[in-house]
């Protein structure tokens, strides 16, 4: 994008032109002069600006779900952010990644290749002190997960995919992350070459006191396929058709609850009798109703009352006549 000069330089620049300290000739090979940049081949520009925006705005409704998710899991509010989205090359993002972090290996089906998520140490161990039942302290010296440790924090996040799915639902059809496996040394972690480019997604996140970092790593050439689509026409007309299917989604779900059985029953009036008068009750005994014939009985739907009737004879069958519709509370 081309640069754009302040107001203050635009008039040192008029002034200049003006005085003669500067012909327009100098201008105009300045101007061809910065046409030339110098380009890294190690840091190959794989995702456009525009691609790379789209990422941002997976990953922020990523957050609020994931948030949401382990606030129930930790009980306990947790803030995520993204911070930052950017690309760079796959051996400096192992570079990058703290010592003892947590690096959770993922599959995404149907796209290629593996993901990698990265939970900071200081995260990583106040999740699994909330998850273990402690108090979410921060621990003051890092150290390696034990082996039930890490079941346990597997387990976690395992579940939480889900939520990885359903952001990335719009963009890929049938997206279904599985959690391969657990890694502590980055430098054991090889999901692409060093130079390859990969899209890193940094999130804030901070639980109780604590505030560390969890990254997300995507290679560019699991993406490759998907990448027309991280678009902004794109992501703007797959809203626009995920708006047109709930409202089919809802007018089918409203058909089918139209046809849906339900149970009716009107309640004649009830009563309370002793076990032993209900064991010696026999033909021709009366039991009287807490219910005066000039008053409408109940009628219920399923467990709700919902209206007030008066109980007949309709075509040779019994029947009830409607006489009051209750309100949605169904009180009296």
């Amino acid at each position: 994008m081309a640069e754009v000069l302040s107001q203050q330089e635009i008039d040192a620049l008029l002034q200049a032109l003006t005085s003669g300290e500067m012909s327009a000739e100098q201008v105009r090979q300045g101007q061809d002069a910065k046409r030339v940049r110098p380009y890294d081949f190690k840091r190959a520009m794989r995702f456009s600006k525009d691609q790379l925006r789209s990422l941002t705005r997976i990953y922020e409704n990523y957050v609020r779900l994931l948030s949401t998710f382990f606030s129930a899991q930790l009980r306990t509010w947790m803030h995520l952010d993204v911070i930052s989205v950017e690309q760079l090359p796959y051996d400096e993002f192992i570079r990058s990644v703290p010592q003892l972090s947590i690096l959770l290996v993922l599959e995404v089906a149907p796209l290629d290749g593996r993901w990698v998520i990265g939970v900071g140490p200081d995260v990583a161990f106040v999740m699994l002190d909330r998850l273990l039942g402690g108090p979410g302290i921060e621990w003051p010296h890092a150290r390696a997960f034990t082996e039930i440790e890490s079941i346990v924090f597997e387990r976690s996040w395992g579940r939480s995919l889900g939520v990885l799915a359903e952001a990335w639902k719009g963009v890929v059809e049938g997206i279904s992350p599985k959690l391969e496996f657990i890694e502590f040394n980055p430098q054991f972690l090889q999901i692409a070459a060093p130079n390859d480019t990969v899209a890193v997604v940094s999130i804030g996140v901070r639980i109780m006191e604590t505030s560390g970092l969890i990254h997300v790593c995507m290679p560019h050439l699991s993406l490759e396929e998907v990448l027309p689509r991280l678009s902004s026409q794109h992501m703007l007309g797959g809203a626009q058709h995920s708006r047109t299917l709930d409202d089919r989604k809802r007018e089918t779900l409203e058909r089918q609850l139209r046809q849906a059985p339900l149970d009716v029953r009107a309640i004649l009036g009830e009563t309370v009798v002793d076990f032993q008068e209900l064991m010696h009750l026999a033909p021709g005994d009366v039991i009287p109703l807490h219910q005066p014939v000039n008053r409408p009985i109940d009628v219920k739907v399923g467990d709700r009352l919902k209206f007030r009737g008066r109980p007949g004879v309709r075509h040779g069958r019994l029947a009830v006549q409607i006489v009051e519709v209750l309100s949605e509370e169904g009180g009296e």
